[in-house]
């Protein structure tokens, strides 16, 4: 159920707090609150309903503020200190009555107990629950009540070791997809003021000026702005917002100064729907975990059968316990979900988000990767790529005149024009008089007695009826294909045209011989560009298979294609036209500034921005899955050396479950280190 209780209802410390208490009720299984919305999302048992209600009634005011979170609760405290404080209670507890410790060993037992005939009458199921349920309840018959209460101290500490483990790796996570920003200007009552970023209100007015990043979703309500949404459509030039038009999160303003009204900013939330998609989610449970489960609990009716068999041939209750006191599943079932999950929280630390364990298993199996152009190959960054001079002018004049104007204005195309300028090192020195610049559209000065314009296809040709020579709209048509072009007209004739291109990102043609030298057999560029435009492409970064002029449809029906010819599809791309494909691939790869639904329906969120977060990816994943085949070799080996000492006598009961249970951390704690010097092996 979800309760909203309205915004700051409760701060993010008391949040902490409604977690714990509604957490301790009778049939939940998980709680989230967020103090943002003032929402609390429950998870529990159709019978705890009532138990809730009654509890979540008590959350007043003057309750929450006399709560406070119990200090091991939430995973604070260290490993270490948990450890010491448990063996410590199980220590003074050997020191009890002997009647008290039978009488509390009993007590204990019938959580044990109760869970294990739940699996057995309710889920039918012989699981890890039922074995562990029958091996302490074997024990307390025949009397050996230390055995008993040390099996029980022992799953009771890896229980604990499982939930600290998964907390921290949680907050590991948490942490690696938080925003880095810690202020906001706000303009209230007429006056700019700051506020921390935690205090950012839905429809506060957040003032933004050029070189900002938009950091949440609004609608302008004063000024205007050319904001690069690259992102969000694919083009690298920047478009005209102004009043009454959405901006959003991701996208970068190049010029202009506006005023947001702040539909949409909600960090926590998104970070918790990750968290808790990883954590509850049964279809992002990696193949390979769901494998490891379903093979730990069919192992369970074997190791009954074994014990049988010891006791009918030995008619040693001893023997038979130290069977049931060892099995392969505890080990299996609890080292894969924490080494999936400790590669998830080292990805986010190298700027790599995994929204779960499949995504993670998909990637070290893939065989092509799809890549998107615009923002994905190319940095959406322009540059001047050819100078076309016309109407008797020359090519020196033309790029000289264009930068002497544009060097007045900041945004990225006017850079292009002045850095090419210098380059070539032409002198632009100030001939014309006092610029008009006209926002989304170009700018107009004079020199001498003629006018000057500079700007789009639109402004230079259409707004002020700059007529074409013959012959110029052909090579136009041409010069389109290939490029973005910016018009320069002198005194009322078309002067010259500067062809504007994006560039590829540096490490795209080495993150692209790596993924061939990591095992992918097919890599494919997709683009909405001209043939030539993306042969050209193509071609300077090795890629023999492409596509050209797709449109999102065409682009989702190529990747479906591919998975249907057998092929295992990873999808890199950035923008809104990209979230189908991405949807459809086996795994779809966003970029950090891609529109915000790329990044949603995809499952990976490259947070560096870069491609080498593709090779990474694709390394982290082959390790893991070494690692997990690995842990497999060693739980098999050990469990079975301990059930031939079992068998033999070699070692009690008590022992067995000991070193059953120290193999069973020591796994655990394998998957719990980085991956960094994990041997790679691809599959």
């Amino acid at each position: 159920m979800r309760l909203r209780c309205g915004r700051a209802a409760f701060s993010d410390a008391e949040a902490v707090v409604v977690e714990y208490l509604l957490g301790v009720q009778e049939g939940v299984r998980s709680v989230v609150a967020c103090s943002r919305t003032g929402s609390i999302l429950v998870l529990f048992e159709p019978e705890g309903r009532e138990a809730i209600l009654s509890a979540v009634g008590l959350l007043d005011r003057s309750y929450l503020e006399g709560e406070s979170l119990p200090a091991s609760q939430g995973g604070s405290e260290s490993i270490g200190a948990i450890t010491v404080k448990f063996f410590g209670t199980v220590f003074l507890r050997r020191l009890l009555p002997f009647v008290v410790r039978v009488v509390a060993s009993v007590l204990r037992y019938i959580p044990f107990f109760l869970r294990g005939l739940r699996s057995l009458i309710l889920s039918r199921k012989l699981d890890v629950s039922v074995l562990d349920a029958a091996a302490i309840g074997v024990s307390i018959l025949y009397g050996d009540f230390g055995a008993a209460a040390l099996i029980m101290s022992l799953l009771v500490f890896g229980e604990l070791l499982e939930e600290w483990t998964k907390e921290r790796s949680r907050k590991g996570l948490a942490a690696g997809l938080a925003m880095n920003v810690d202020h906001f200007w706000i303009e209230k009552d007429g006056a700019e003021i700051r506020i921390p970023a935690k205090e950012l209100q839905l429809s506060d007015r957040l003032v933004l000026r050029a070189g900002t990043s938009i950091p949440v979703d609004g609608t302008i309500v004063r000024g205007e702005a050319m904001v690069n949404q690259s992102v969000m459509t694919g083009e690298p030039l920047a478009v005209h917002r102004f009043v009454g038009t959405t901006v959003y999160a991701g996208t970068v303003i190049e010029e202009g100064e506006i005023v947001v009204s702040v539909t949409a900013y909600d960090k926590d939330t998104r970070i918790n729907r990750i968290v808790r998609m990883i954590d509850e989610s049964e279809s992002m449970k990696a193949e390979v975990q769901g494998k490891a489960e379903r093979l730990a609990d069919s192992i369970v009716p074997y190791s009954f059968l074994l014990a049988g068999l010891v006791y009918l041939f030995t008619r040693s209750v001893r023997k038979a316990t130290s069977i049931l006191l060892v099995d392969y599943s505890c080990a299996i079932k609890l080292s894969t979900p924490l080494a999936i999950l400790s590669a998830m929280k080292e990805g986010a630390k190298r700027g790599i988000v995994i929204k779960g364990g499949r995504a993670l298993e998909k990637i070290s199996e893939a065989d092509t990767v799809v890549f998107d152009k615009t923002g994905t190959l190319s940095v959406a960054s322009p540059k001047v790529a050819e100078i076309l001079p016309l109407g008797g002018y020359s090519r020196e004049q033309v790029l000289r005149t264009a930068a002497c104007i544009e060097e007045h204005f900041p945004h990225p195309i006017a850079r292009a024009v002045v850095r090419r300028a210098e380059e070539e090192k032409l002198s632009h020195r100030e001939e014309h008089s006092k610029v008009e610049y006209i926002v989304a559209h170009g700018i107009v000065s004079r020199i001498g007695d003629k006018r000057v314009i500079i700007g789009s296809s639109h402004f230079v040709l259409e707004d002020e009826a700059i007529p074409l020579r013959e012959g110029e709209a052909e090579v136009i048509n041409k010069l389109a294909q290939h490029y973005s072009l910016l018009y320069l007209a002198i005194g009322g004739g078309l002067a010259g045209i500067i062809c504007i291109e994006d560039p590829l990102r540096p490490e795209a043609a080495a993150v692209i011989a790596g993924l061939r030298k990591a095992g992918i057999k097919n890599i494919v560029m997709l683009t909405g560009d001209a043939p030539k435009t993306a042969e050209h492409v193509a071609g300077m970064l090795g890629i023999e298979m492409f596509g050209a002029r797709l449109l999102p449809e065409d682009k989702t029906e190529y990747v479906k294609k591919m998975r249907e010819s057998g092929a295992r599809v990873l999808m890199v791309g950035d923008g809104i036209n990209d979230s189908p494909a991405l949807s459809t691939a086996d795994v779809g790869i966003a970029m950090k500034d891609g529109a915000d639904i790329a990044r949603e329906v995809s499952d990976v969120v490259l947070a560096r921005g870069s491609l080498n977060g593709v090779l990474e990816a694709r390394e982290l994943s082959a390790k893991l899955m070494g690692r997990i085949y690995s842990n497999y070799c060693f739980i098999v080996a050990i469990n079975s050396l301990l059930l031939g000492l079992g068998l033999t006598g070699f070692i009690s009961p008590a022992l067995s479950a000991v070193l059953h249970n120290a193999s069973t951390i020591g796994a655990s704690m394998r998957s719990m280190t980085p991956l960094s010097d994990e041997r790679s092996e691809e599959r």
